[in-house]
Parts: structure tokens; C-alpha cells; sequence
């Protein structure tokens, strides 16, 4: 039933009481929201419920929802395949933000509730009535700097959809582990340290979204969840796998770049319907053959490690459409790589290969081969029996495709393919390429690297100035004051994590303790001003 708030409320109070019990929300405004007796301010709807009715703003929805926010999830989340228990049809539209500083203990009264979002509002707590509300099935707070959760919250047993993206949490209560229901839980850009053993239990959950935490590892329990379909813990500080991780029969996404890894484990065979493989930005040196044995594999992300070659099992990958393994260390491919027949995009950028095998030109779905950056002195005549749109040599190519000459191998005797870009010069990509375009970062990712805090703070000449003090120096030189702009700390969180991989990087390569201490000073600092 739906009808307009302002004409109808008259109406409304002379309703049946069990026709008012239809209308649990209605226009709400929620920066004036209490449990009230005066009748004066408010109406008494039902007995059931007891709200501020605010007719100045008009119903957005007429049931049992409320939504005062802004930020949902994050790009990335909505480009996930599977969709969450809250139909499109009956998730809130999105209007513009609040301002809600807190939510009252009141909310408890609104027992018919099922949706609510209050994303984006300067909140830092959730009240402890909160659980009362045993038929909400979607919660979304989502960026308002909340530090812990109800201990209370597997009171809420129909919960489908839990959001608690951009916030400061740091633990997980026990109790959310009786969220049986749960299918979303999405965690991420929070300041988890630890993942309870117990997420084990949550066995109908289908996305799980951990990335941007300070994650060191994954209980093994995590194998546990048979109905998982996507699996996001990339940007945290993960050094291993567990082999648990076969357990996750159902999955298609997992993403687990931006940590620390240095290999993955041979169960990863198992995961016969994983669709995408995200394992950019860590450490890995090789890639177990087991990789092979992913018949569902269809975008395989290799780009920043420490690889030297890829697996011959990777001929196995019949559904492979996307290969990227940019900037790492490879000296050679596999002859295998040509039966990967649903190849369309090969990416091999900045690394060691001083040849291309002519078994790629298998690949008849090719269309795109990224080879600049290497060490090739030419290519094999097999590629002119592909449909290749683009072949790219060099950074300072200005067209997708060049004219090649035919000649011949001196070596080999076998014919080849040249052409003014090649043979190519060999060159290693800085690091510092990679690192977010912030000037402050980049001044302090310099001075770490070049020169000492303690002895920068000796040679570092003072800015300060005393009235008394040189005043002849007012008159020879104009001083102007140049103000910065303060980052977001949202940026500076980022910041931070940028300057702590890049310890652990240097500690990891070296093995010396000798620059430990202006590395962490670095840290320090960035860390007192998050």
C-alpha cells in the first residue's frame, strides 16, 4: 500500500490497528529521531511502535527500510557475479548523505526492520539494543569509523548482508560466527589483525571480502566454507596459504594480491571452478604445476613477483582468455603456453626473455601480445599466422602494430622476424614507478633510501626565526609562507602501507639490520599522523 505521507496522516491515526501495523517506517528523519511520549510532537502509530513522525520530509519508501547513507561498497565489490539476498528492487536509493552522529538505543523498538544502511555518517558505535532487530537481513555501515561491534551482534540471526568496509575495526566478536545465515560479509579497509577460527562456522557465506587489513594469515578452518564463491584478502600481510584453502570447492574469485606470499600451495589444483586468479604484487618465484589442474581458469594475474618461468602445466589452461605476468624476472616460456587456445591477451612486460617460443602462434585466439621491456633480438615467423591487433616492443611504440622484415637466424638457420625496434635494449624498471604519485610519499620514500633520519636532522638546516634574531635578513630576502594541503587519511593510511612494504622488501632482500632504524622512524612518522 502506498499512499502521500502529508495528505494521509490525518488518515492514518484513524486506521485499524491492524492496518497500522503495516507501516513501521514513515519518513523518519533521522537527525530528530527518539522514542517519544509528549503526543504533542509525535504520533503514536500502533502499539507496537513509538517514532517522531516528521512530515516536513517526504517518504522515500514506505516499509521496512531505512537508509541515511551514502557510501555502499566499493567499486570493485560491484563488479562481483554474485548477488546479495536484498533484491535491487528493495535496496534504498541513494540521495545524498547524512549526518547522523548516533544512532539511538531506540532502534530496538523497530522490530519489523530488514534493511538498514547509515554508510558515510560520523558514527563510532553501534547501540547495544542494535541486535534486537531479528529480522534484519541487510546491514550496511560502511565508512562512519567504527572500532568494535556489538558483542551481541549473533543475536541478529537473519542476517544476509553484513557491510562494514572502511571502518577501524580490529577484532572480530566471537558471536559473529552465529550469523548462520550470512551469504555477504565484507570487512574490508579495516585494521583486523587476526581472523577468527571460528569464520569456519559461517558455512552459507558466498563472498568474503577481507582485503586491506593487517592479516598475517588464514586459519585453516577457512576451508571450511564450501559455498564460498568469492574470496578477496589481497593488501594485507599474508606470508603463506593454508593448504585448507582446497576446501573452497566452489569458489570462482580469489584475489589475493598486494601481500607477501613466496609461493602458493599445491591445493590450489583443487579449485576446479576458479574462474579468476589475482596473485599480483607479492613474492612468488615459481608457480606449483598444480596451477594446471584449474580447468575453469579463465584471467591469471602474475604481474610484480619474482618469477623466473611459468609452468609447462600451464598448457592445461583450455579456457585462459587473460595472462598477465608484467615486471618480473622471467628468462623463458614454456612451449606449453600454446595450448592455452582461448588466449586473447598475452602480457609479458619488463622481463628477462630473450626469445618468444614459436609454439605460441598455438594460441589461434591471440590478439594482443605486450613483449616490451625484454631482451628479445627478434621474433619467430610463426607469429604472421596469428590475428594479432596489437604487438607492443617498446614504451615508445606509436602504433599498436609495426611492419616486420623477414631474415634469418645465423644460429639456428630458422627464419625470424625484425624490425626497427628490435633487437631491444635491456632495461629494469625502477621501483619507485609503482609507488602512488604523492609528493610527500615519494620525498620520504628518498630520503629512506638515500640518507639516514638521524643524520638528515644534523645536516638539516633551521626554518625557525626569532623576532629579535637577524633582522637585516627581513630586508634582504622576501620569505613567503607555502601551505600544503593536509592529506585525506584515507591517503595517509595508504601511505603508511606503502612505506611498510617497502621495509619489508628491503629487510627481506638484505638481510641487514643496518638501515632497521631510519626505516621505521620513516614508519613512525607516518604512522602519528594517520
Amino acid at each position: 500500500m502506498h499512499f502521500k505521507f502529508f495528505k494521509s496522516t490525518p488518515k492514518l491515526l484513524k486506521l485499524s490497528a491492524n492496518s497500522q501495523e503495516t507501516f513501521t517506517l514513515l519518513s523518519l528523519n533521522l537527525r530528530h529521531w527518539d522514542v517519544i511520549t509528549d503526543k504533542a510532537e509525535g504520533r503514536i502509530l500502533s502499539k507496537r511502535w513509538q517514532v517522531t513522525v516528521c512530515p516536513q520530509r517526504p517518504a522515500d519508501r514506505v516499509g521496512k527500510t531505512i537508509f541515511v547513507g551514502m557510501k555502499g561498497r566499493m567499486e570493485k565489490k560491484m563488479k562481483k557475479s554474485s548477488k546479495s539476498e536484498c533484491p535491487a528492487d528493495h535496496r534504498p536509493q541513494r540521495k545524498g548523505i547524512s549526518d547522523i552522529p548516533e544512532i539511538p538505543e531506540s532502534i530496538s523498538f523497530c522490530k519489523a526492520l530488514q534493511i538498514a544502511d547509515f554508510s558515510g555518517n560520523p558514527l563510532t558505535r553501534l547501540p547495544e539494543s542494535f541486535p534486537e532487530l531479528q529480522n534484519l537481513t541487510c546491514l550496511s555501515v560502511n565508512d562512519i569509523s567504527l572500532q568494535s561491534l556489538p558483542e551481541n551482534i549473533g543475536n541478529l540471526y537473519n542476517l544476509a548482508s553484513l557491510e562494514l568496509r572502511e571502518n577501524l575495526l580490529t577484532y572480530l566478536p566471537d558471536s559473529l560466527t552465529q550469523l548462520r545465515r550470512l551469504e555477504e560479509l565484507d570487512l574490508g579497509n579495516n585494521e583486523i589483525y587476526n581472523l577468527p577460527e571460528s569464520i569456519g562456522a559461517l558455512l552459507h557465506l558466498k563472498d568474503l571480502w577481507l582485503d586491506g587489513n593487517q592479516l598475517s594469515e588464514l586459519p585453516q578452518e577457512i576451508g571450511n566454507l564450501k559455498n564460498l564463491l568469492c574470496l578477496d584478502v589481497s593488501e594485507n600481510r599474508l606470508e603463506r596459504l593454508p593448504e585448507e584453502i582446497s576446501g573452497l570447492t566452489s569458489l570462482t574469485d580469489l584475489v589475493i594480491s598486494q601481500n607477501l606470499l613466496e609461493m602458493l600451495p599445491d591445493g590450489i589444483g583443487k579449485l576446479k571452478k576458479l574462474s579468476i586468479l589475482k596473485v599480483d604484487q607479492n613474492r612468488l618465484t615459481q608457480l606449483p604445476e598444480a596451477v594446471g589442474d584449474c580447468e575453469s581458469l579463465t584471467e591469471l594475474v602474475l604481474t610484480e613477483n619474482r618469477l623466473l618461468t611459468l609452468p609447462k602445466s600451464i598448457g592445461k589452461l583450455k579456457k585462459l582468455s587473460n595472462l598477465n605476468a608484467d615486471r618480473n624476472k622471467l628468462v623463458s616460456l614454456p612451449k606449453e603456453i600454446g595450448g592455452c587456445c582461448s588466449l586473447t591477451v598475452f602480457c609479458v612486460r619488463d622481463n628477462r626473455l630473450t626469445r618468444i617460443p614459436a609454439e605460441v602462434s598455438r594460441a589461434a585466439e591471440l590478439h594482443v601480445l605486450d613483449v616490451a621491456g625484454n631482451r628479445l633480438s627478434h621474433l619467430p615467423l610463426s607469429l604472421t599466422a596469428l590475428n594479432l591487433k596489437a604487438l607492443w616492443l617498446s614504451d615508445n611504440q606509436a602504433q599498436p602494430l609495426l611492419t616486420f622484415q623477414t631474415d634469418t637466424d645465423h644460429t639456428t638457420g630458422e627464419k625470424i622476424l625484425t624490425c626497427v625496434l628490435l633487437p631491444q635494449l635491456p632495461s629494469e624498471p625502477a621501483c619507485q614507478e609503482n609507488l602512488p604519485r604523492c609528493g610527500a610519499l615519494e620525498s620520504l620514500v628518498h630520503d629512506v633510501s638515500e640518507e639516514a633520519w638521524n643524520e638528515r636532522a644534523v645536516n638539516r638546516v633551521s626554518a625557525i626565526r626569532f623576532l629579535d634574531d637577524e633582522k637585516d635578513d627581513d630586508d634582504d630576502e622576501t620569505r613567503t609562507l607555502l601551505r600544503r594541503a593536509t592529506p585525506h587519511p584515507g591517503e595517509l593510511k595508504s601511505m603508511k602501507k606503502t612505506v611498510e612494504n617497502l621495509r619489508n622488501d628491503r629487510n627481506a632482500a638484505k638481510g641487514l639490520d643496518s638501515n632497521k632504524n631510519e626505516v621505521n622512524h620513516a614508519v613512525d612518522r607516518v604512522t602519528t599522523s594517520v
